[in-house]
C-alpha cells in the first residue's frame, strides 16, 4: 500500500511533552466500529464487559541513552537491542566519527568497543569490564525519551517515574509500552471489580519503533525486530478466556504485536520466546486480539498503519481528525483510544 495513505496533518502542539496527572485522568476516545465517543481513561472498565482480558507488557525501560567521546569527537548512542551479555546494538549520533575497533568513553568508568556496523546503520557496542551492563547504564545512562520529546526538552528526574508503567518488571526496553502508562492501582481495582481479567507478557521495545518509514510503499519497509516472551500459563489462560466468550484486549501495540506473533492460523495463542519483526498493515487477518487500547500515533508511522489494519484506514483517519479537532494529546505522554472492531 502507498505510505501516503497513512498521512495526516498533525499540529506540533498536539504532541504531549508531559503525561496527564493523575495518569488515569487522560482522555479516552472510544472507536467502536465506526462510531466515536469521548471519555476519560477511568471510564475504561465501563467500556468493556465481564470476562474480557487486558494484556499488558511488563517490560522495564533501562537508561539506554549515552553520551561519550572518541578522542575529540562527541558520540551519542541509543541502545536498541541486546545481542549478548555485554553487547548491544545502538543507533549512534556522529557515527561517521566512530569506526569498528575504536572505543567510546561514556564517563563514570563506562567504556565500550565499537564492533561491526549493521545494515540498518546501527553499531554493535561491546561494553568493557565485568560489571553487569545494567549497572553500567545506571551510572552513565539517561532515560531515552522519544525524539519528538527529547528534541523539545531535556529528560529530567520526573521522567524516571513518568516513563515507566506500573507493570514494569523485566529490564530491557529502550522505549516504554506507553498505553499502559495510563494505568494506576485504583484503575486496576476498578478493572477487577468490573469482572475483567489481566495478563502480562514481555516485549523489550527497541528504539527502532521511532524510525520513520522512508519508502513509498509499505511492502518495501523493513521492520525492526524485538525480543519477546509469553509464558505457557499466560497463553493457556488467554485461550481459556476466549473459549468462555471473553475478548482479548491488547494494551498497547507492543502487546498486540507479540500476541499476533504467537498465534497460529487456528487462533490458539501459544507460548513464545524469541524475536519478532511482525509488520501489520491493512489486509492483515487478526488471530489473537479482539480490541486494542493504544495512544495516538504519528503520521505515516508503522503504528498508525497497525491501527488502520485493525479498524480500517477511513475509520482511523476520521477518528484522528476528530481527536485533533477536539484537542487530544498525541503519542507517548498523550491521551488514549480504545479500538473495538465492529
Amino acid at each position: 500500500m502507498r505510505v501516503d495513505l497513512f498521512d495526516f496533518d498533525l499540529p506540533t502542539d498536539r504532541i504531549a511533552l508531559r503525561p496527564a496527572s493523575p495518569r488515569d485522568s487522560a482522555r479516552l476516545l472510544i472507536v467502536r466500529g465506526s462510531t466515536l465517543e469521548d471519555r476519560i481513561v477511568t471510564d475504561l472498565p465501563l467500556m468493556l464487559r465481564g470476562g474480557d482480558v487486558l494484556v499488558f507488557n511488563d517490560t522495564r525501560v533501562i537508561p539506554a541513552q549515552l553520551e561519550g567521546r572518541r578522542g575529540e569527537a562527541r558520540i551519542g548512542a541509543t541502545l536498541h537491542k541486546r545481542e549478548g551479555p555485554r553487547s548491544w546494538r545502538a543507533f549512534v549520533r556522529n557515527a561517521k566519527r566512530l569506526r569498528p575497533g575504536e572505543r567510546v568513553d561514556f564517563g563514570s568508568g563506562v567504556t565500550a568497543l565499537a564492533e561491526e556496523r549493521g545494515t540498518d546503520g546501527s553499531i554493535l557496542l561491546s561494553f568493557d569490564g565485568e560489571e553487569p551492563v545494567e549497572l553500567l547504564l545506571e551510572r552513565a545512562g539517561r532515560m531515552p525519551l522519544p525524539p519528538y520529546i527529547a528534541g523539545k526538552r531535556e529528560a529530567d528526574e520526573s521522567d524516571a517515574d513518568d516513563y515507566q508503567t506500573m507493570f514494569a518488571r523485566e529490564k530491557g526496553a529502550v522505549a516504554a509500552p506507553t498505553a499502559a502508562l495510563h494505568f494506576t492501582p485504583p484503575l486496576m481495582e476498578a478493572v477487577a471489580e468490573a469482572g475483567l481479567g489481566h495478563e502480562t507478557l514481555t516485549l523489550h521495545v527497541g528504539a527502532g519503533t521511532f524510525l520513520p518509514v522512508k519508502v513509498e510503499d509499505t511492502e518495501d519497509h523493513v521492520m525492526h525486530s524485538e525480543w519477546g516472551r509469553i509464558e505457557p500459563r499466560a497463553a493457556e489462560r488467554l485461550n481459556a478466556a476466549r473459549a468462555a466468550g471473553g475478548r482479548v484486549i491488547a494494551v498497547g501495540t507492543t502487546s498486540l504485536r507479540l500476541l499476533e506473533s504467537a498465534t497460529g492460523e487456528d487462533g490458539m495463542i501459544r507460548p513464545f520466546e524469541g524475536d519478532t519483526d511482525i509488520f501489520i498493515t491493512p489486509g492483515y487477518r487478526f488471530r489473537a486480539v479482539d480490541g486494542l487500547l493504544t495512544n495516538f500515533h504519528l503520521p505515516k508511522s508503522t503504528l498508525f498503519m497497525l491501527v488502520s489494519a485493525l479498524m480500517g484506514v477511513e475509520t482511523m483517519q476520521a477518528a484522528y481528525a476528530h481527536a485533533i479537532e477536539q484537542g487530544y494529546r498525541f503519542y507517548s505522554y498523550g491521551d488514549a483510544s480504545l479500538l473495538l472492531p465492529g
